[in-house]
């Protein structure tokens, strides 16, 4: 399934992962992978055994909300209903209503933002996250869950590859990716995002944000109370929801950055 005026290469770039995060994907309370599989393969499942016809949806809808737990982070981002899986593998999340998914039928009138702006919108990242950055990410990434996340976290994508830039004295190709080392090593980074050792166990943060129902706030590191300066990696720290305790867990987790920039500058130099 291809997204309407070519923003597949965003949202659905390949077989093998997809972004769903415009429909609110990650803004349940639990939004815990886990959870989020279980959410989307019943939806599916439903919709298939359910939706027959278009006069179905209402049925299917009801059935959704009544047997699903829709607390969610931040009221203002609504969770769509019609979002699921849309291959057998379970590897890419998507519209259920959208007519790839329904022999050319559009359903998606139905919808809370309705057809129009469904196949029209932009999230943020396709105007700060520039085309080759996105390609990269396509090109290292093969997991719909880390995918909608990393892809939707402008400042932890663009603050890494300006990192690597500034040492290589370049911004670096998506090809340089084909080599699996490299490809490995900013893999690991972008587990963090999931993986991070220092991440808050909040629900009720994601990245930098943390929400109060109808409201959001930027979160920060109070390094002053920790006898530290701010760090060089303050970003990707906030965008990997880090919580320190003391300054020995910053410059830990300040190590486990460099390591990883070292170690890809290493071995493109050796590649390269």
């Amino acid at each position: 399934m291809k997204a309407d005026n070519n923003l597949g290469i965003f949202c659905q770039p390949d077989d093998r992962k997809s972004c769903g995060a415009c429909c609110g994907l990650y803004n349940y309370v639990d939004s815990s992978r886990s959870s989020l599989k279980e959410r989307l393969r019943a939806r599916t499942q439903r919709f298939r055994r359910l939706v027959k016809k278009p006069g179905d949806i209402e049925y299917y809808a009801g059935e959704t909300l009544n047997n699903e737990d829709f607390k969610m982070r931040y009221e203002v981002i609504y969770c769509c209903e019609y979002l699921g899986f849309l291959d057998g593998e379970e590897r890419k999340v998507g519209c259920l209503l959208h007519p790839a998914q329904n022999s050319g039928i559009d359903l998606r009138r139905v919808s809370f933002y309705g057809q129009e702006l469904c196949a029209g919108h932009l999230c943020p990242s396709h105007h700060f996250i520039s085309t080759s950055q996105a390609q990269v990410l396509i090109k290292i990434i093969d997991d719909w869950y880390l995918y909608g996340l990393c892809l939707t976290d402008i400042d932890l994508v663009k603050t890494y590859f300006r990192l690597l830039a500034d040492k290589i004295g370049g911004e670096l190709k998506p090809e340089v990716f084909d080599n699996a080392a490299l490809k490995n090593i900013a893999r690991q980074y972008f587990d963090w995002k999931i993986a991070w050792p220092f991440r808050s166990p909040e629900t009720n943060r994601l990245g930098k944000y943390y929400f109060d129902g109808s409201q959001y706030m930027i979160s920060y590191i109070d390094y002053a109370r920790l006898g530290r300066e701010i760090s060089k990696f303050d970003t990707i720290f906030l965008s990997l929801s880090s919580a320190f305790k003391n300054a020995q867990e910053i410059e830990l987790a300040e190590k486990l950055i460099w390591s990883n920039i070292q170690n890809f500058i290493d071995t493109y130099q050796s590649a390269f």
